[in-house]
């Protein structure tokens, strides 16, 4: 009997057909964050039982844009950049369980496999997208710097089809980054049974955080988000009634597993 390794499939008799190596995985980018606040009933339309909507601010929202580089414990993806560069985006509403407020992702995008991949192990319902964000650069005229006045935009397609439009304009140093998505992340691993109506073959309530995190001082200031509707996503449900703020800033994590809780 053959012996196949992989961290996931496809699996082969070396394990490097696998669409992702195995972690921990290390990742550093940019990232840009919107703020706002939409309608709480749709965001509690979000969150499966046993979780329940946040206290305070039940309608938070945060949209999240980043290009990142990531790389396993061989650093072997930094050669090849192909495998190691991706965009994404994301959505993440605040909620409780068992009386603790949590960050949790109901929506995200990423434009290549790998991450894809990645994501579903770790619980995040990732999705193949178009993702775009503007540079900043430090020399020349063809991108904003890091200051006051710099200003940026990023864009979502989905099934070409656009999803999201963002601008952002940098007003000043923050003390935050936002507070949306700054707890631990609270996600679902779910499979469905290849048994017609039978239970879920995998469906787990579980946590993680990263590790090793750091990050560059935060820029704040004006954004303002566009949501467009599509026959695949259902992002104009949660559609901005107020904007808080916009942040961005430069962070490196690594990540090597999460913990499972009690089944939901």
């Amino acid at each position: 009997m053959a012996e196949l390794r992989g961290f996931m499939p496809p699996r082969s008799p070396r394990g490097r057909a696998s669409i992702v190596p195995p972690p921990p995985w290390h990742y550093s980018g940019d990232v840009l964050t919107i703020e706002y606040r939409t309608d709480p009933a749709a965001v509690a339309e979000l969150l499966p039982d046993p979780l329940e909507p946040a206290d305070e601010d039940p309608g938070a929202v945060a949209v999240v844009f980043a290009d990142w580089q990531s790389c396993s414990d061989t650093f072997e993806e930094l050669l090849d950049p192909l495998r190691a560069q991706y965009k994404e985006a994301f959505v993440v509403v605040r909620c409780r369980y068992r009386g603790e407020l949590w960050s949790r992702c109901v929506y995200i995008w990423v434009d290549k496999d790998f991450a894809l991949a990645r994501g579903w192990h770790q619980g995040y319902p990732k999705k193949l997208a178009s993702i775009w964000m503007t540079r900043p650069v430090r020399y020349g005229r063809a991108g904003p710097r890091l200051e006051p006045g710099g200003r940026f935009g990023a864009s979502l397609a989905e099934l070409d089809r656009r999803l999201v439009d963002a601008r952002f304009t940098i007003e000043g140093p923050s003390e935050s980054g936002g507070f949306v998505n700054a707890l631990p992340m609270l996600h679902h691993r779910y499979f469905p049974s290849i048994e017609r109506g039978a239970a879920p073959s995998m469906n787990e309530l579980v946590t993680m955080k990263g590790y090793h995190v750091e990050g560059s001082p935060v820029w704040g200031g004006h954004a303002t988000l566009e949501f467009h509707d599509s026959p695949v996503a259902e992002l104009t449900r949660i559609a901005p009634r107020e904007m808080i703020g916009g942040y961005y800033r430069s962070v490196g994590m690594s990540w090597d597993g999460g913990t499972r809780l009690d089944p939901p």
